[in-house]
């Protein structure tokens, strides 16, 4: 069997399936404390905890098995492990929507990390089928499906959580079934037989990425700084949700609009203003800008008095994004070209793994300050202690010299 070339459809398929990935993780998250709370039988604290384990389960299954994945595509085809991983997708949110017990609600997590790894093999998908010239475009495509993930999967799952915390998986099952049945017809094989490669589990090894920031002089500590960084704000999806209900009593539908405000709000400034800030600041100083306006933004939410400062924080908030592109561009000048896929690989790791770490970190400092038996009660200490953390960060990154430029 030869590959054919894929239509439009395809490409329109590859884009659902990126954004589909995005709202199953987006939807979850205002209705979780509430379906915790009903499964579970405990409280909004007992839920926090809960939760932390919940997202590190769908997050570390989507790094155990992201390599895997790709490496299996390389070894069987694009089409058939991209299909597969929609409909595991679309067969999870049914599960998730009818689980009766917490341990089915994990299992349902752990499989949507598994299934939600088809991002890579829509990647591998995607430079099959573009020329090395255009790639760097389709890739900011599915950046923006991801985007575009996050700001509907919220307010979906906001809106339709106030007619219960099931429902919107019921949605999300259906949708996804339908973009299955839609691939089904539309997506050709990419990868024709004999350039595909046997599966190496050598290959498929998560971690070893990590190995690359030695290689290069100057990068270690860059790459300390990006983790503490994901670290600190891995606060936002561990702990937003609970907050805002213990502290304002948001219902689903405001924690679904105040996640999809921020995605909306960040997309945009992130989009349009990071080459320029870039270009006005440099890569150094853009870093510094965006670690202060994190501190402000991480303060700011802890002391906030209601809705309106949070979304006069929401924009102040935006450029924090701009750490991220701007470390990495200094991190990428340490490397030489032919290991710029290597690093990249590296840092998408690290990010995982901080992530990983600061999710079930600060749901626990969320439940165990709202216990009545701790010496302070309150609902926001996890963003004063991620304020502290990216004080710490600023000023070891002030301290750090400029890494040689690698060509």
């Amino acid at each position: 069997m030869t590959a054919r070339p894929p239509g439009r459809h395809a490409v329109t398929f590859v884009f659902i399936t990126v954004m589909m990935d995005m709202i199953g993780f987006g939807l979850v998250m205002p209705v979780l404390p509430r379906l915790i709370e009903e499964v579970g039988g405990t409280d909004l604290a007992g839920a926090s905890l809960i939760a932390g384990w919940m997202y590190f389960a769908y997050g570390g299954m989507q790094f155990l098995f992201g390599p895997a994945v790709g490496n299996l595509s390389d070894a069987y085809g694009r089409r058939p492990l991209l299909l597969l991983s929609v409909f595991g997708l679309a067969v999870d949110f049914l599960f998730t929507a009818l689980a009766p017990t917490l341990f089915l609600l994990f299992v349902g997590r752990v499989a949507a990390g598994i299934c939600g790894a088809s991002y890579t093999i829509a990647n591998a998908y995607l430079a099959d089928i573009t020329k090395p010239e255009e790639r760097a475009r389709v890739f900011g495509l599915m950046g923006a499906a991801f985007g575009l993930g996050f700001v509907i999967g919220p307010a979906i799952g906001g809106l339709l959580g106030e007619f219960g915390p099931r429902v919107p998986f019921f949605v999300a099952a259906a949708l996804t079934g339908m973009n299955f049945v839609f691939g089904y017809f539309v997506l050709p094989e990419t990868l024709p037989p004999d350039r595909r490669r046997p599966f190496s589990l050598r290959r498929s090894n998560p971690v070893g990425a990590l190995k690359v920031f030695a290689s290069y002089r100057g990068v270690v500590p860059l790459a300390a700084v990006m983790f503490a960084y994901f670290l600190a704000t891995s606060v936002y999806p561990a702990i937003w949700a609970f907050w805002g209900i213990a502290r304002f009593g948001w219902s689903e539908a405001m924690i679904g609009l105040t996640l999809a405000a921020f995605g909306l709000i960040t997309a945009i400034i992130q989009g349009t203003l990071t080459g320029p800030t870039v270009k006005w600041l440099g890569e150094k100083n853009t870093v510094i800008f965006g670690l202060a306006v994190s501190i402000i933004a991480a303060a700011g939410y802890a002391w906030a008095p209601g809705l309106l400062a949070v979304m006069v924080l929401l924009v102040i908030h935006a450029p924090e994004g701009f750490v991220h592109p701007a470390l990495t561009a200094m991190m990428s000048k340490a490397a030489p070209p032919d290991a710029q896929g290597e690093l990249q690989g590296g840092i998408a790791s690290l990010q995982s793994i901080a992530m990983l770490i600061g999710t079930v970190f600060f749901a626990q400092v969320f439940g165990w300050f709202m216990q009545p038996t701790s010496p302070i009660v309150t609902p926001s200490a996890g963003y004063v202690i991620a304020a502290v953390i990216l004080a710490g960060v600023l000023a070891f990154f002030l301290l750090l010299r400029q890494p040689r430029v690698n060509t």
